[in-house]
C-alpha cells in the first residue's frame, strides 16, 4: 500500500492498458479497505473517486483493462496485473427479466459463470454472467466449461458490442442533496464505514449480427478504494 499523498481525483481520467492474466483459484474474500477517516474531506474524495471510476468503466468496453489501469494509478499492487479467478460450485438463477433481454424463449438453455477480478490481494470486482450456449461456437462452449479463461476473451471472435442497462452507485459517502446544504455532514469517530459493494453495472452483450448472447452483472467492491486516502 503506497504511503504517497495524492490530490483528489475530480475529473474522469480516460485510458486503458495492461495485460490480462487468469488463474484457476477458489473464491476469496476481499480484504478490509484502508482506514479512510470519517470526515467531510474523505467523504468528498471517496465520492469523486467513485464517480471517476464509474465514468471510466462506462467509457470503455473492457472492465478488466479499466481496472488494471485503476490498479496501476492507485498503486494497489507492486505489479498492476488483473487476474480473473473463476468461482466454481456456485450458481444463481436467471433474473426474471433476462429472457426478454436475451430474446430467448422459456425453454432455451442458459448457463452461468461467476468470476472475480483481483489486483494483487485486492478483489476489485465480482461478475455474474448468464449466457446462451446455442449462440456460441462449440469451441467457445468447451473453453467456458473447462478453463478459467475470461468470458470476453473466449467470445472475442463474435466481435461483440456491449449495451449498458444500468450503472448504479450502491453507496454514496454523502447524503442526497449535500451540495445544497450549508455545511457538509459532521465528522464521525474512527474509520469511514463502507459496504462490500460500491458500484454495480448490468449489461447485455450482442454479437455482430445484433443477437444478444450474454447478460452480465458486475459488482465493484470497496477494494477499489483499497489505497491510502488522497487528502
Amino acid at each position: 500500500m503506497s504511503g504517497r499523498r495524492r490530490s483528489a481525483t475530480w475529473t474522469c481520467a480516460l485510458g486503458l492498458g495492461g495485460t490480462l492474466l487468469f488463474a484457476p483459484l477458489h473464491a476469496r474474500e476481499p480484504g478490509a479497505p484502508p482506514g479512510w477517516h470519517d470526515d467531510a474531506t474523505s467523504r468528498l474524495e471517496a465520492l469523486a473517486l467513485l464517480q471517476s471510476l464509474n465514468a471510466e468503466l462506462l467509457s470503455h468496453p473492457s472492465a478488466t483493462l479499466t481496472l488494471e489501469r485503476w490498479c496501476d494509478t492507485h498503486h494497489l499492487a507492486s505489479e498492476a496485473k488483473i487476474v480473473a479467478e473463476r468461482v466454481k460450485g456456485e450458481d444463481k438463477p436467471l433474473p426474471p427479466e433476462a429472457r426478454d433481454q436475451l430474446q430467448i424463449g422459456p425453454d432455451e438453455p442458459v448457463r452461468y459463470r461467476r468470476v472475480q477480478l483481483a489486483c494483487g490481494t485486492h478483489v476489485l470486482s465480482e461478475a455474474d454472467n448468464w449466457y446462451v450456449p446455442s449462440r456460441l461456437t462449440a469451441e467457445m462452449n468447451h473453453q467456458l466449461d473447462t478453463t478459467d479463461m475470461p468470458f470476453g476473451k473466449v467470445v472475442q471472435a463474435l466481435h461483440f458490442r456491449r449495451q449498458t442497462l444500468s450503472a448504479e452507485l450502491l453507496w454514496s459517502p454523502l447524503p442526497q442533496g449535500w451540495e445544497n446544504a450549508a455545511t457538509l455532514p459532521m465528522s464521525g469517530q474512527g474509520a469511514l464505514a463502507m459496504p462490500h459493494h460500491l458500484l454495480q453495472h448490468r449489461a447485455v452483450l450482442f454479437d455482430q449480427s445484433n443477437r444478444p448472447f450474454s447478460l452480465v452483472v458486475e459488482s465493484y467492491t470497496s477494494q477499489v478504494l483499497g489505497f491510502d486516502p488522497p487528502g
